[in-house]
């Protein structure tokens, strides 16, 4: 069983004899270095888990400024003491430590600038010390660099840990990469997620190696809610399923990463949704009229169905609002997948559509594949009945930019496909102006769940998707459990609504 392990900071031992006696862990890790005057003892003492002791010096990434002599008299301390596991640098050349007891030496090592090409040779020569846990930690710029760590960890147990954005999956997948522990916390590493969401959300105590795997696939997957959204709705079907953030370089990075993870399915989005209708073996007519995919599922020999749930969410909010769409003048400003996805919807049901994109030949071209019209970038006054915002403009990083500054405003509803925090300048300004309007929360909670019926054959428990957003979002508004790359939305960056 992959065991959890919280790495803990403080400024003073009392400091970390708090934080340590309040964690859930499975362990924990007390980092020394981030404290003054530190008592050995006194952080030893009284404990009622195992710890980790570790004191990183500056050179790997830590805190430490005193000599290596003093740093391995506290570690050296730690192991007298009775230290479950003491972390020792490879680097430091610390052999006396790791001969004084080598089943309770961790040995470490961590490259923050990429991921080691002779990997393997490194992670030999490291067991060849007798240590009796080894510990890589690398920095990878494609989940498909995580891989190796699999065949390090596989071979001998060891903690194998991928930082950064691109390394987050094997925290959370641990247990299918076969490391001893994973370490949780408040961004004291790269890429680090705290304890309660990864236990809550994430459900980290429910994974093993046998449990199926999901993925949102973006290049800012970590700004998604759906890992939030289908965790939920996982657990509360009794499914034996995670959802996981996962930051891919290009779509062949991602191609990579899930054949060896054997993965059952995935969310697409900005900008992959055109790669990922290529990469199908089946693709259904949704996906094939928006000419994207943004959900993709295991077929029986191996390669990937998809489907396109971004129509239907985008209906399911706004007929609820609009009422009936045929014959409505609708503008759709945009031209990447989100708004191919929204122009089909409104077609489907009778609108009259034109869409508008900044780059003239871009909006031509999509309405040519959709047979719609094109015009202008900015609608004319009096042009439209439903306007529709498809570019990332509204998102959580340009939530007071919009796409139409000053309107004109003067049809009956606005979408906004984007949400975050507060009102959308866009939709503030359509308000002000006498519109209904309508956000981008409802279409991404609608799209999720038809995701979850294509993937699993069940609908999901009512109510379920869209409460563990509000929990999310209320949680980073609080900054509460807040990794340090964190930001409450989809398509921060991009235009997709996506999953």
């Amino acid at each position: 069983m992959t065991l959890l392990c919280e790495t803990v900071t403080a400024g003073t031992t009392a400091g970390l004899i708090e934080a340590r006696d309040r964690s859930s862990a499975d362990l924990v890790e007390l980092r020394l270095d981030s404290a003054r005057e530190i008592d050995v003892a006194g952080v030893l003492a009284g404990r009622s888990r195992p710890v980790v002791v570790t004191c990183r010096p500056r050179w790997e990434g830590g805190q430490f400024e005193g000599s290596e002599e003093e740093r391995r008299t506290l570690l050296g301390r730690a192991l007298e003491l009775g230290a479950e596991f003491v972390d020792v640098e490879w680097r430091a050349q610390f052999d006396d430590l790791v001969r004084r007891d080598p089943a309770r030496v961790v040995l470490s090592s961590h490259d923050f600038t990429g991921v080691p090409t002779d990997l393997a040779t490194q992670a030999r020569a490291m067991r060849g010390t007798g240590a009796g846990t080894i510990k890589i930690a690398v920095m990878p710029a494609r989940l498909s660099d995580t891989l190796p760590l699999i065949d390090i960890a596989a071979s001998d147990p060891a903690v194998v840990v991928g930082m950064g954005d691109a390394g987050v999956a094997t925290r959370l997948l641990a247990a299918h990469f076969g490391s001893r522990w994973t370490y949780a916390g408040h961004a004291v590493a790269p890429g680090q997620i705290p304890l309660p969401r990864m236990v809550g959300e994430f459900r980290f105590r429910a994974v093993h190696p046998r449990t199926a795997v999901f993925g949102v696939v973006s290049r800012t997957a970590m700004h998604s809610l759906s890992p939030a959204m289908h965790n939920a709705a996982f657990a509360a079907s009794g499914i034996d399923a995670v959802y996981v953030p996962l930051c891919a370089a290009d779509f062949a990075d991602f191609q990579a990463f899930s054949r060896r993870l054997g993965m059952s399915g995935a969310s697409v989005t900005i900008p992959f949704k055109l790669d990922a209708l290529a990469a199908a073996a089946e693709a259904d007519a949704t996906a094939t009229s928006v000419g994207a995919a943004n959900t993709l599922r295991r077929e029986a020999r191996g390669g990937w169905q998809a489907t396109n749930t971004d129509v239907d969410g985008f209906l399911a909010p706004l007929e609820s609002r609009f009422g009936s769409l045929r014959g409505a003048r609708a503008a759709v400003l945009g031209a990447g997948g989100a708004a191919r996805a929204a122009i089909v919807a409104l077609r489907s049901r009778g609108a009259l559509v034109t869409v508008h994109a900044r780059r003239t030949e871009q909006a031509d071209a999509v309405a040519r594949d959709l047979g719609v019209m094109s015009a202008a970038w900015r609608p004319a006054p009096g042009s439209w009945d439903l306007l529709v915002n498809a570019t990332p403009l509204g998102s959580a990083a340009h939530r007071h930019q919009s796409p139409l500054p000053g309107g004109p405003f003067d049809g009956r509803l606005a979408y906004d496909l984007t949400y975050g925090a507060g009102e959308s300048r866009f939709l503030a300004e359509a308000r002000e102006a006498g519109c209904a309007t309508l956000d981008g929360l409802p279409m991404l909670v609608a799209q999720a769940e038809r995701q979850f019926e294509w993937w699993t054959g069940r609908r999901a428990p009512s109510g379920v998707m869209l409460a563990a957003v509000e929990r999310r979002t209320a949680a980073e508004r609080q900054g509460s459990e807040r990794p340090a790359d964190a930001v409450a939305t989809d398509r921060a960056g991009g235009e997709e609504p996506c999953a």
